[in-house]
């Protein structure tokens, strides 16, 4: 939709209640985005909605406001499940700010927390829960957690579930859950295995797209660099000497991401980290602290590529290549949020680039390639299978030109002769590729 078209539409006429239109205007909100203007008025009817968007287009209020109007309206609950905790967190406190002054009660439940303070919300019969899949499992089998009054299910981030191998808690949710419910499901991606779901437990759901599946969000600048793996240090921090605004960086696993904050923080940069080894506790005093500036650059692992809510995040880095390809589209989407513009790294090392096509293919775009000194990879198609050739010529991409022209490269990257750059010791180091 254009964005002068898309400013010219607001929430009033979508068939929002007054008292949560006047809600919405005490909060800012004045202009849906595309996927809220498309979805909320068929929700609002009381229909199943599978909703494709990519992260970062508000999705979280798409269907927060459809699952409390039918919930304030019809004397019924709604079940709202999500991957992760701090996408747990994120999406309760917007149905808290939203619900709160009318009279709705929020209670959630997750993992790494006090579960007798959760078993207390439930005991207040709260009129929606925000849940990860296992520990409501674990409360409804305590009989703590009961879901036969739910009227709304909503299965928040579903494709990022299934891949965290959730679906045989769904199905269990889901088979508790009343039949005669409304299920609204939201994704950045469409796998098989949601299409399933929704043939499964959905009646006749309606599709609304605002982006191909696995579509990269719109105003991220991508780029690749090609890097050997000993260099990828020595690479990250020209770049957190060229960027200047705030960092997220992915790592692939806990202990590389615990290892990279503190290699971070030995650059002269302030650091903190979030993984599967963190107490819930310190994943929010990390999430908060980066939210607030106290941290410039933060190191994550992909339990948290859904759930980080923080504005203004000028660069992400995928320090590792994700190992489920869709994650890529989340990574990089929490940068350029809702219509800001953004910019995402890559790391591949030189027999990655398999990966690398992957992604392309996954995203429908042809990503810029760099040596590990800044330089463009010539991308050469061969009639059995595309090759990569030398950079010449101007740089694609942004950043700053480096090199000589005319210095023939491969697709390894890496120091050359004789150079003495911003991530060279001077001495003038080969290296065969």
């Amino acid at each position: 939709m254009p964005r002068q078209e898309l400013e010219d539409k607001q929430f009033y006429g979508l068939g929002i209640a007054p008292t949560l239109l006047e809600r919405l205007d005490a909060l800012g909100f004045v202009h849906p985005t595309p996927i809220q203007f498309k979805s909320i008025p068929i929700a609002m009817t009381g229909d199943d909605v599978i909703g494709i968007a990519q992260t970062g287009t508000g999705k979280t209020l798409a269907f927060s406001l459809p699952l409390l109007q039918q919930i304030s309206a019809k004397g019924k609950r709604g079940l709202v499940l999500t991957p992760t905790r701090e996408l747990a967190i994120q999406v309760e406190e917007t149905l808290r700010k939203v619900a709160g002054p009318l009279g709705l009660r929020t209670a959630i439940v997750i993992g790494g927390t006090s579960q007798h303070r959760q078993v207390k919300q439930l005991r207040a019969k709260p009129h929606v829960i925000v849940a990860t899949p296992g520990r409501l499992i674990d409360l409804m089998e305590q009989k703590h957690a009961k879901l036969q009054n739910v009227g709304v299910l909503v299965l928040d981030e579903a494709d990022r579930m299934l891949d965290m191998g959730f679906a045989p808690q769904l199905k269990k949710i889901m088979a508790v859950v009343p039949q005669e419910r409304q299920t609204l499901l939201f994704s950045a991606t469409m796998p098989e295995q949601i299409a399933q779901i929704a043939r499964q437990f959905m009646k006749k759901p309606l599709r609304v797209e605002v982006a191909p599946a696995g579509t990269s969000a719109e105003k991220v600048d991508q780029e690749v660099y090609i890097v050997p793996r000993a260099e990828k240090i020595e690479l990250l921090e020209r770049i957190l000497q060229e960027y200047k605004g705030t960092v997220l960086v992915f790592s692939r696993t806990k202990y590389g991401a615990k290892n990279l904050a503190r290699k971070v923080r030995q650059m002269g940069h302030s650091s903190t980290e979030i993984h599967g080894n963190r107490s819930q506790n310190q994943r929010q005093v990390a999430l908060a602290g980066f939210a607030s500036g106290k941290y410039r650059v933060m190191v994550a692992t992909d339990i948290a590529a859904r759930g980080i809510d923080v504005k203004d995040i000028e660069l992400v880095v995928n320090f590792d290549l994700p190992d489920q390809l869709e994650d890529y589209v989340h990574r990089i989407g929490r940068t350029g949020r809702a219509g800001t513009t953004g910019k995402a790294i890559s790391f591949a090392s030189p027999e990655q680039k398999k990966d690398v096509r992957a992604i392309e293919k996954l995203i429908k775009k042809q990503l810029p390639v760099m040596t590990a000194e800044g330089e463009p990879v010539v991308r050469e198609k061969g009639k059995a299978k595309e090759t990569y050739g030398g950079g010449r010529g101007k740089r694609s991409g942004g950043g700053r030109p480096r090199g000589s022209k005319g210095r023939k490269r491969n697709y390894g990257g890496g120091r050359s002769k004789g150079r003495s750059g911003s991530g060279g010791k001077g001495k003038g180091r080969s290296k065969k590729r």
